[in-house]
Order: C-alpha cells, then structure tokens, then sequence
C-alpha cells in the first residue's frame, strides 16, 4: 500500500533539505539535460513543448501527408495522447527513438480519470466514501493497469472546487468542500505516482484544471469565472497547492479567464502563484486546444498567443502546436527567444528523465498484462461505499431476500450507463453488472420493464445519443410499468441520467428527473406500493417531489463496472450504506449556488419573513445538505468536549458515538469550526476534520480530533494569511447540519506570526 505522503508546513524562507542521493540524481539529471540540449536544435526544442493527439491516420494515409508522423520522426512533436493500443504505442515510439536525430522519447498521456480498464465510480461517487486509503488504492490501480498498456501520463486528478450543479463536469470533482478536496488530491496524486516515477506501475498525475474552472458563471463548460482574490485564496486554491504538495509532476491549466486574463497565457497564475510561491518545479500543459482559443477571448493571432502563454509559463502545447507552427515568425518579431523555450522545453526533458524513458523508452511498453480480476473486488467496494442513502422511510430498505419485486426504469439493465463520463479505455460493457443481473442473485420473483424512455426532449436526445422513436409509445410504457407493479411487492426504480448527460459539455439547467421519467415515476406511486427510487447521476439533482413521495431514495451515481452488484448489495442489507454527499442537494435550481460554508449576513434568514436574506417562495436550507447520508443502523453522539491546548497549540475536540441497533455500520464523524468574531466575514462553518469509525452492534466509541491553530486562520483582503484570538464553535456530528458544538477561546499569549502570502497550512488527515 502506498501512503500518503507528509506534506511539510513551509515558511516562504524554509528550503528542503536533500540527502545525497537526492542531490546526486538531481545533478545526473541537469547534466544529462544539459549535454542533451546542447546539441539539440531549435526547431528540436520547440518540438518538445508540442503535444499531439492520436488517430490511426498516423502512420499512413492524410495524417502522413499532413506530417504527423514525419513530425514524430523529426522529432518534432514531444508527447501523445489518446494512443489506445500497446501496438500502437510502440509503433509511434519507435518512430521517436528510430528515426529521430537524438533519439528522444516521446510522453504517452491519456485521460485515465476513474480507472483504466477497470472502471470505478466517478470520482465525485469516490469522493462520497470520504475514504482516502481506498481512493488512494483505485489511483494506484489505475496506474498499474493504465502503465502496463504504455500509459505515462494521466490527466488527472480533476481538483476544482464546485458549488454549482448544473456544471456537468461536476461528475469529475470531488465537491464543494476545500479541506475535503485538499485530502483527496494528495490521495489521488500519491496513488498514481508511488513512491518513484520510474516505477513501470506509476504513472505522473497531472493535477486540473488550474485555476477556478468549477466556478463558471451559470454552470456552463468553457465560461468565464470573477472572483475575488481573497475567495481565490481561501476556497478554491488549497486543492490544487495539496496536489502540487503531494508532488504532483504536472499541472494542466484551465480554459477560464482569471481576473481577466484567460489562465492559459496567464503569467500570475501560472509563474507569480504556482511557480514562485508554492514551488512547483513540474510542467504545465495547456489543455485541448486552449492555446489556439486565446484567439477567441481577443488576445491576437496563434502565433501572438502561443508566445504569450509560453512566457507566462506554459510549458506543452495541447493540439495548437501554435509555437512550433509558428517559430519562425515569433522569433523574427521578437515575440519569443531561444531562451524562453529552452525553459520549457527542458522541463519536458525532466519529467521524461524522471519517468525513466531516457534509460528505456518502451519502459511501460513491454510489461505483462495486468491480473484485472484482482481489481473486480476493488471496483465492487468502491461501489459500495460510494453509494449514498438519501431517504428510508419506515425502513423499507433493507428488503427481503426473494422479495416480489418490479424492477422498472430505463437504466435499470445498462452496463454501459453505469461507467459514467470518461470511461472511454473501460471494459467492454459485457464485463459490467447491470442493476438488473445484481438484483437477480437476491430473488427469482423479478418483473422487469423499462416504463420510459431517458428523455422525450428531442433535442436533448440527440445530443446525449439516444433514439427516442425505438423506447416505444409512451402511454404503453408506463401501462406495462405499472401492471409490474402491481403484482410486486415492492418497485425498485432506476431513473436518473445516462452516462452522456453529466461531463465535459454537458451543463444543463434542468437538474431534475426528465419529464418522461418523472411521469412514470408519478404513475408507480400512485399504485400505492412503496417505491425505492435508486439513481444514476453525475450530479447533484433537484428531488423534492421525488423526496415528499418515494418511501426510499439510493444514490448510486454511476458506480462503475461493479455497480449492479453493489446496488444490489445495499438494497438487500448484505452492505450498510455508508457514504455521505460531498455536494449539497439544491431543492430547485433557482437556490444555485448553495453549498454548506456560506457567510452570515447582517440580515440572517428567517423563514418566510421580509427584508431578510433568503427567498419568499422556497425554503432556505438545502433537500440535503453537505456531508449527509442515511445507513441501516441508529448512530447517537453525545458528550462533545472541545478546548485549546496552549501545550500543542491545537483545538482538542471528542465525541462519544454509539451505535444503538443491531447491525454493524461504518460512520463518517465530521468535525466543523467557526469563527465567531473576526476582522472579516467569515463562513458560519468549515470542515476541518473527519474519521471514518467502525462500530459493532451496541458498541461507543469516543473519536478525537486535535486542529492546529493555523487551521483557524483566514486570507485577509492583503492576501496575508492570519490567525486570530477570540471564540471558535466547534461541532461535531453526522453532517454539516446536525451538530453538536461547543465554543473555544483561543488567547495565547504567544503571538502567531502572520504566513507569508501563497502557503496553506492543510494537515493531512
């Protein structure tokens, strides 16, 4: 098992200290690069900062006429994406290593964002385990399966901070919350890489999309983001300062402006922030075709924005290859030197040498295939534990085994649907569990019908791929759907979204049930049997009428190649549902942005009452709020103790847990604090702890936290990181609503000196 790694606190006056080995390596590396680059051309090195995309016209055909692969040969083109096949791959580096002048390997990169061949859950579904040893455990299983195919380089993790779920690349983040998101990214980044790039089963992570791409305006893909400086700081960069922390070896910039300049070509971002205060020593890569957009934000020609975002520290050109067409030209109007490429450039060499392809290019090219059957039980318990309980009313769930049961919906027999969004390397869909084959193994009495199409929206259809003239007539649907139901004892339905409708492209304003489906929905209710609604979704969804009618709600998100057999699992008691929502649930979409740390106002909420904040038609607070989730088991708190502890400089918070039913269960304890009086607004709450306990029937356990006070601090307007002494509530509970809190006065006497600007002082948990 790989460990997370240590983040070390660092002043900005701190260095590390280098054992000698590590000195050693780092000078055969600068001496290999320097030698290298002494002979290379400039034409060579422009190459190097050139990343292409992959079709099989590569080798014969347009692609050949259009260069492709005398680019390769000349070498030209530093690294490829989206080569699928090991055949491929080996193909294409021996055209780099062969054929090339210097012999210099090409970067093979792919998007590998919740598993290889063996598909996890999506990671916003992973991130609701709040389990950092298994998310831990699927990264380093991704890695091996994706490096023993010739995989160097993943596009991953995704680490942006997301409050709005009408974003569909939602599915890919791991939620609302920064401390959360700060644990998961050096989780992600410490299981892809291991202890040694140059491990054959590693492979470098590239942290996304830096910076700020969840905060679009309106939820949509590509748009533009304003934030404050201070928010910046605060909210939405410790996740990707954690992953960079964490040792990640690349960092892919966003398509978004940030304070007006797009991130791409953005010098504050990319060279002011991540280089010169966090120390980031990797490279940066833009992402698709980002570089040639800058056009489209106004910014100039290709050759005018290529050399823009190179010298503010871009170092690989995604697809544009705006540099290198361009080279000439930007050299004779100034626009670029030598010196400003050679730059990037051998920061391309260095991830190379430190992936070991120097010393042997076909490094992750000649390895055996991997044993996928060890990581079926793997894809089964992260199914399991990411699967949420929304609702139980009069513990309908757990059913009995052999139970009559009417299994109706349009996901409910899907392989493929239960991949999600970036499962393009996944199994082939015949080696999935659909919900129907994993209900089956718990009872032959089975009634199956799919009631409804996904959408009756045409243009909707279209664009998630869907026929709607082959579902069948509607009315007939629902007629055949509801006869099932009848005769059952209990409806399982199986609605939500298909696997193209959350993801890259995929904003959408409507985030609840489609009609289609709601009107099937409507119609099993009102046959007066008790219906278990269980979803597929790669968002947060607005469920209120779903919520007020169906006797049970399962969130099983898309579970991945295991998840038929998990659903089933929890549906039948054989696993207590453990997970708990990183994303808070919106009762409609006009309450977006809602999430779970928002300030105070001088004019706080009272329910329905004027000239407060909040709304006249809609409740306040959330459907379901950040951190909640339902098991099959009774778990009381009680007996929360907090004080500081001028000893350890930290706030000492307890809790007693005890399990009061008759089933073991897994429980998630959060710990939140909130800064009562301070010298600027600050949220109500903040996550800032959390341990996953086990609990037999009947036992108590008292879970300990221990925050340092850097935790306590805030970014000023200045952008100095401060701690302040006064009151502190502390809480502690199963959620972000249902605490038990207590305040703590924080008066040391010995004063905490401010932090220099750009360090997060995250403890990892």
């Amino acid at each position: 098992m790989r460990k997370l790694a240590l983040i070390a606190l660092l002043s900005a006056a701190s260095f590390i200290l280098l054992g000698a080995d590590d000195r050693n390596c780092g000078q055969q590396m600068d001496s290999f690069i320097d030698d290298l680059m002494s002979k290379m051309t400039i034409e060579e090195k422009a190459g190097q900062i050139t990343l292409v995309t992959y079709d099989r016209r590569f080798m014969t055909g347009e692609a050949q006429s259009a260069g492709v692969a005398s680019k390769i040969a000349e070498g030209k083109i530093g690294g490829v994406f989206n080569v699928m096949t090991i055949e491929d791959k080996i193909d294409i580096q021996k055209l780099a290593v062969e054929k090339s002048r210097l012999g210099i390997p090409l970067i093979f990169g792919l998007d590998v964002v919740h598993g290889y061949r063996t598909i996890w859950p999506i990671p916003l579904a992973l991130s609701c385990s709040w389990d950092l040893d298994l998310i831990e455990r699927t990264a380093c299983a991704a890695a091996d399966e994706a490096s023993s195919e010739g995989v160097d380089w993943t596009f991953s993790p995704m680490v942006d901070i997301v409050r709005d779920p009408r974003w569909g690349r939602v599915a890919e983040s791991s939620g609302e919350d920064p401390y959360l998101g700060s644990r998961i990214a050096e989780a992600m980044v410490c299981g892809y890489q291991g202890e040694s790039l140059d491990d054959p089963q590693s492979m470098m992570a590239c942290v996304k999309h830096f910076a700020l791409y969840g905060a679009g305006e309106g939820g949509r893909d590509y748009d533009m983001v304003d934030m404050s400086l201070n928010r910046m700081y605060q909210e939405y960069l410790p996740p990707y300062k954690a992953a960079v922390d964490a040792g990640a070896g690349s960092v892919m910039s966003s398509f978004n402006d940030v304070n007006g300049v797009p991130a791409t070509a953005n010098k504050w971002l990319l060279t002011d922030v991540l280089r010169a205060e966090w120390g980031f020593d990797g490279f940066t890569v833009s992402d698709y075709t980002s570089v040639g957009e800058l056009t489209e934000h106004g910014l100039g020609t290709l050759a005018e924005v290529s050399a823009r975002a190179l010298k503010a520290g871009l170092d690989m050109d995604m697809v544009s290859e705006g540099v290198l067409k361009n080279l000439d030209y930007c050299l004779e109007k100034g626009l670029l030197t030598e010196a400003d490429i050679d730059v990037a450039c051998r920061r391309i060499l260095e991830a190379k040498y430190k992936l070991g392809l120097f010393e042997n290019p076909y490094l992750r090219l000649g390895g055996q295939p991997v044993d996928r059957e060890k990581y079926r039980s793997l894809a089964l318990e992260a199914a399991r534990k990411s699967i949420v309980l929304l609702k139980n009313d009069h513990n309908v769930l757990p059913l009995e085994k052999d139970a009559k049961v009417a299994l109706i919906g349009p996901l409910s027999d899907t392989r493929w649907e239960l991949m999600g969004t970036w499962a393009g390397a996944a199994a082939m869909a015949d080696e999935g569990v659909s919900i129907k084959s994993g209900i089956s193994r718990y009872t032959s009495s089975l009634i199956h019908t799919a009631g409804a199409p996904i959408t009756d929206n045409p243009g909707l259809a279209r664009m998630i791929g869907v026929n709607i003239e082959r579902s069948g007539d509607p009315d007939s649907l629902i007629s055949e759907a509801v006869s099932a139901a009848r005769e059952s004892d209990v409806v399982i339905a199986v609605l939500g979204e298909n696997a193209k409708m959350s993801g890259e492209s995929s904003s959408m304003t409507w985030i609840g049930l489609q009609p289609a489906q709601r009107r099937l929905l409507e119609a099993l209710v009102a046959t007066g049997k008790d219906v278990v609604l269980v979803l597929l979704n790669g968002r947060p969804m607005t469920l209120e009428w779903e919520n007020e009618h169906c006797a049970a709600i399962v969130d099983a998100w898309a579970p991945g190649l295991q998840g038929g057999n998990a659903v089933a699992d929890v549906l039948f008691g054989e696993y207590n549902p453990s997970g708990r929502l990183t994303m808070t649930f919106p009762r409609n979409v006009g309450q977006i942005p809602i999430y779970y740390s928002m300030k105070s106002t001088g004019r706080p909420h009272i329910p329905f009452r004027k000239y407060r904040t909040g709304y006249i038609d809609c409740p306040q607070d959330p459907l379901y709020p950040f951190g909640y989730g339902l098991s099959y088991s009774q778990v009381d708190y009680s007996d929360m103790k907090a004080e500081y502890d001028p000893v350890s400089r930290s706030v000492k918070a307890s809790v007693k847990v005890t399990n009061t039913s008759a089933r073991a269960v897994e429980e998630t304890v959060q710990l939140y604090i909130g800064d009562a009086t301070a010298s600027v607004t600050r949220p109500e709450k903040e996550l800032k702890g959390f341990r996953k306990v086990k609990l037999a029937p009947g036992e108590s356990l008292v879970v300990d936290f221990s925050v340092p006070v850097s935790e306590l601090g805030f970014w000023t307007p200045e952008l100095e990181y401060i701690v302040e002494t006064g009151e502190f509530m502390v809480g502690i509970g199963p959620d972000s609503e249902r605490i038990l809190s207590s305040s703590v006065v924080y008066e040391d006497v010995q004063a905490l000196e401010a932090i220099p600007v750009g360090l997060f002082l995250c403890t990892p948990y």
